[in-house]
């Protein structure tokens, strides 16, 4: 799978990690551009189970990614439609294709991620930033408008109702620590320790199973927001999906004639154990 020929960055893979930096002067502005290689990107990921792993950062020092580009919304009708007949943004299309990849997703921001921005970010699995660098803005209220990437739907179901609606209603500036805090971010880390940290995170998850990474991450994602009835049944089918295409039986084969699952030693080294286990390959 080649990935080349985008506009608005750059693509890299290495050991199951794709790595896209974003690269559109001046400030890495959301507009059409942006969201054909995005869309471009996703059909090509979809189709690939060699890349485990999609790191998205940026060439920009002060910017991860800039907001939608004003001039799309300003091109829109300003007529009222009935709900029924209310179609999704191409960014909320891009954006909800990118947070269903089967890949593992992280944003690495070390810089501002506002408006659509911060809607890419929250797509995406796994967020980490950089102290001092790192701010992120809903500005959508004060525009006139709100969050049309996904940022409401996807804010109150990261932080909860009532921290959601101070972040989108205050359009204000948050940092890197109030992110953490908030739940936005998974992690607020100096500018220093965040190449090295996403990078070992990246590296580690790369080393398991492209089918049961897609398993594990889709069954969080569906099961989410349903009754826990429903959402043990999605865990019942994605186990079904996973075991039926990776070679899962024989992880557990080896595990268990090591002593893992008896031997206390075993059981303190887990952390190791499923990087040594890996050498078991879904073709064996």
């Amino acid at each position: 799978m080649e990935y080349k020929n985008f506009t608005t960055f750059s693509v890299e893979i290495d050991n199951g990690i794709a790595w896209v930096t974003i690269d559109y002067p001046p400030v890495n502005v959301q507009g059409q551009e942006m969201l054909a290689d995005l869309s471009s990107l996703a059909l090509r990921l979809e189709r690939d189970r060699e890349v485990k792993v999609v790191v998205f950062q940026s060439a920009n020092p002060d910017i991860w990614v800039c907001h939608y580009d004003t001039n799309l919304l300003r091109d829109m009708s300003m007529d009222t439609v009935p709900r029924d007949e209310a179609k999704l943004l191409d960014l909320q299309a891009v954006l909800e294709r990118i947070s269903k990849l089967p890949q593992a997703t992280i944003a690495k921001i070390e810089g501002f991620a506002r408006g659509g921005g911060h809607e890419f970010a929250l797509a995406c699995d796994m967020r980490f930033a950089a102290r001092g660098k790192y701010k992120f803005m809903q500005m959508e209220v004060a525009m006139g408008i709100l969050p049309c990437g996904g940022g409401a739907s996807r804010m109150a179901r990261q932080v909860g109702l009532g921290r959601a609606l101070e972040i989108i209603l205050s359009a204000r500036d948050f940092d890197a620590d109030e992110a953490e805090a908030y739940g936005t971010i998974n992690k607020a880390l100096e500018p220093d320790e965040i190449g090295e940290y996403v990078e070992n995170l990246a590296r580690r998850i790369a080393q398991f199973p492209a089918e049961s990474i897609n398993a594990c991450k889709q069954t969080v994602y569906e099961s989410i927001d349903k009754p826990i009835d429903d959402a043990l049944k999605a865990e019942a089918y994605w186990l079904y999906q996973a075991t039926s295409k990776t070679a899962a039986i024989k992880r557990f084969t080896w595990a268990d004639e090591q002593g893992a699952q008896f031997d206390l030693e075993n059981q303190k080294n887990w952390e190791k154990l499923v990087i040594d286990i890996q050498d078991i390959k879904n073709e064996d």
